[in-house]
């Protein structure tokens, strides 16, 4: 008797992998939009929990962005429960543009749903279909942005509860094995629709393959994992310094003996520490906040998001709160 298709046998080692720390009786649930990835992962999982003492269920996020979601959702969730996931959630999501663009805020939408749902479930672990040619375009977009080495670490394998078991397959061998598996799955139009991102960035990359030859895809996604390993010893050096450095103030001497690389991490968790939002902290105000102890000509406090000042008085850096309310402003010691 013959085997599974190769890829059929790869997508679904990479998920026994992926869990095979997971517990006796934990609940695993696949995000799955229809598309040929994540209906490998999909199919995948579900031979596995077969064989598993761990049980898989399935959510289908419908965003509710084109015509006909809801009947694009019911149909993926039905092919769901055919391969035997139990439950299949699914959930309809409204998404509404922040200012952070389209694509942004339709992700924010499904993570909060997914989270959501493995809350009420009790789920110890969210699989995402994300493969390959994800990781490569999540690489180029940082490249574009020149961001740095975290941006160009591209998507965790884990965060949290979300696991990534396909980041080393490629959606070539996705297709292949749901075709030779016989599941069907759905094309969505919006990844062929220009005025996003990530499809633009997805052209590129196959651009790249056709004129420097194969083999970009994979070197990308090495070099993801090469410089994830970089980024996650430079933040864990942060956030010891940090610590260490306590709520401040600090002498001016003190940050300077630090790397610069640690330094501008360290200044990111200093901030958000003091009440910066996360998502507003940007390499602009690290820069800023770095050159009160690189390039000092007696400058006025810096303005982060919060909102919070950084001041250098005395050879002494100071985080402070301004307070608003109140007629002229005023600040607290962070």
């Amino acid at each position: 008797m013959s085997g599974p298709h190769p890829s059929t046998a790869r997508i679904r080692y990479a998920v026994r992998a992926s869990l095979a720390d997971v517990a006796p009786d934990a609940v695993v649930l696949v995000a799955c939009s229809g598309g040929g990835d994540s209906m490998a992962l999909s199919e995948a999982v579900a031979h596995e929990a077969r064989h598993a003492s761990w049980s898989a269920g399935a959510v289908v996020i419908d965003h509710g962005l084109q015509a006909g979601s809801d009947d694009v959702a019911a149909r993926a969730a039905g092919r769901l429960r055919d391969l035997g996931l139990d439950p299949v959630v699914v959930e309809r999501v409204a998404v509404s543009d922040n200012g952070s663009g389209p694509e942004s805020a339709a992700r924010d939408a499904r993570y909060a749903a997914l989270s959501g749902v493995a809350d009420r479930l009790g789920a110890a672990v969210v699989l995402l279909g994300h493969t390959l040619e994800d990781q490569a375009e999540q690489v180029l977009l940082g490249l574009v942005r020149g961001s740095g080495a975290r941006s160009l670490a591209g998507m965790p394998v884990v965060r949290g509860i979300y696991r990534r078991p396909l980041l080393g397959v490629t959606r070539a061998e996705c297709r292949e094995s749901l075709e030779a598996e016989g599941v069907h799955w759905w094309d969505d139009p919006m990844n062929d629709d220009a005025a996003f991102t990530r499809v633009r960035a997805r052209r590129a990359v196959a651009d790249l393959e056709a004129d420097l030859g194969p083999g970009v895809v994979a070197a990308l996604g090495r070099s993801a994992d090469q410089l994830r390993e970089d980024a996650d010893c430079l933040d864990s050096l942060a956030e010891e310094a940090a610590t260490t450095l306590g709520s401040g103030p600090w002498e001016v001497a003190e940050l300077v003996a630090l790397p610069r690389a640690v330094r501008t991490r360290m200044w990111r968790r200093l901030l958000i520490a003091a009440g910066a939002p996360a998502g507003q902290v940007s390499t602009r105000h690290t820069e800023a906040c770095d050159e009160l102890l690189t390039n000092w000509h007696g400058q006025g406090p810096i303005h982060a998001p919060g909102p919070v000042l950084v001041t250098r008085v005395q050879g002494r850096i100071r985080l402070l709160r301004e307070r608003s309310g109140q007629e002229g402003g005023s600040t607290s010691a962070v």
